[in-house]
């Protein structure tokens, strides 16, 4: 019998029958506010992935310009599947589905002209393909959280009061950046 803690975890990475099929987990208030406080955004932004619209919030409730989408009707924003879009905006800010992440910012890239904006996984920066992927994108920076966030499947909050189990960051591209990637704590 699987214990409650590894049926959690292979919830969380990826592994579980359990997982929501679109991987909604939605963002928490204080990650967006811990990126607005390192990251500045002149124009529109965009995200698409919004689920029921946690990031989009905040953005706006700092003075951000946001359009806001999913692939599901969560309540909030427009019904779009972002992957075969053709819209180019300022900067794409989201919290992809995890099994998407890499098609999502390549995506991203090619529909931004300012910054691309993702809280993945601390460990998306592993992988011998990822390698060169990052070799030939402009990532300026890596924002480490220094306390794990706690992501709610499906916006379940009250389902799940422990904290986060897996390390995430902001990973933060910015065309015509021809540096070394930074990393930083927030």
């Amino acid at each position: 019998m699987v214990s409650e803690e590894v049926q959690k975890a292979q919830s969380i990475v990826g592994t579980s029958p359990g997982r929501p099929a679109l991987d909604f987990y939605r963002t928490p208030e204080e990650a967006v506010i811990a990126l607005l406080k390192v990251e500045d955004f002149e124009g529109v932004i965009w995200e698409p992935a919004c689920g029921d619209g946690a990031i989009s919030k905040v953005l706006a409730d700092y003075g951000n310009y946001v359009v806001s989408s999913d692939i599901h009707d969560y309540g909030f924003g427009t019904v779009v599947d972002f992957l075969s879009t053709n819209e180019i905006v300022d900067h794409i800010v989201t919290n992809p589905p995890f099994k998407h992440a890499q098609a999502f910012v390549e995506h991203a890239l090619s529909s931004t002209n300012g910054k691309v904006v993702m809280l993945l996984k601390l460990s998306f920066l592993e992988g011998q393909k990822r390698a060169s992927f990052f070799l030939r994108t402009p990532l300026k920076n890596v924002w480490v959280f220094s306390k794990r966030l706690q992501l709610h499947r499906n916006g379940e909050a009250e389902a799940y009061k422990n904290g986060g189990m897996i390390a995430f960051a902001w990973f933060v591209w910015e065309h015509g950046y021809e540096g070394r990637p930074q990393i930083g704590w927030i």
